[in-house]
């Protein structure tokens, strides 16, 4: 068994992430960029493939439900990673300076398994993990405790010596609920003083 572990969110945490950042390359107009991200292309909506819906059966729903939007929604699947920037400040510098340390690293991540096979090989940093649970794949979505006792598992760790870091609160209570420490993520410097206190890092 792991006695010590860091388990990392992805979105948010480790990489910026917002379907703004995709659509705003094809709308022009802000009002309609607007009104495309909260009705049309949503965090809702896209949430749904997070949860394991395969695209194939997403999208033609979504065309359906709203005619004459055929090409945005299209690249919204065969743009998904240009809604991922780039990585958050500092936090794969987090992520080397624990890995060359020692801590093995493990992630769970609320995140489409179609577009996960397509993101991770662009990101050498998660060579870097032992594991990851991907929601998608796994048919659970954070903040259900059952993907938490199934990392539990799966990583082979012990929880009483796991933190877990995410940026939303429901997830940060998820981990806490099955006997993990969590960390709700503001930024890296106050995530590095946190795992500087808990002793997974030395500053």
């Amino acid at each position: 068994m792991i006695r010590r572990s860091v388990i990392f969110d992805v979105g948010r945490v480790l990489f910026d992430w917002d379907l703004r950042h995709l659509f705003v390359k094809l709308i022009d107009d802000k009002d309609r960029l607007e009104w495309f991200v909260t009705h049309v292309v949503t965090p809702e909506w896209h949430f749904q493939h997070d949860a394991g819906r395969p695209l194939a059966d997403m999208l033609p729903e979504l065309k359906a439900a709203f005619p004459g939007h055929d090409d945005l929604i299209d690249a919204y699947a065969a743009r998904f990673n240009e809604t991922i920037p780039g990585p958050m400040p500092g936090s794969l510098e987090l992520v080397e300076r624990l890995d060359a340390a020692g801590v093995p690293l493990f992630a769970i991540t609320n995140f489409g398994h179609e577009f996960w096979e397509a993101f991770r090989p662009t990101q050498p940093i998660f060579d870097r993990f032992r594991d990851i649970i991907v929601s998608g794949t796994e048919k659970l979505m954070k903040p259900d405790p059952a993907i938490y006792l199934l990392a539990i598992e799966r990583f082979g760790i012990d929880p009483a010596g796991a933190i877990f870091i995410d940026d939303v609160a429901a997830n940060v209570a998820g981990a806490e609920s099955v006997g993990i420490a969590a960390h709700r993520f503001i930024d890296t410097p106050t995530l590095e003083r946190e795992l500087v206190a808990r002793g997974y890092l030395v500053d």
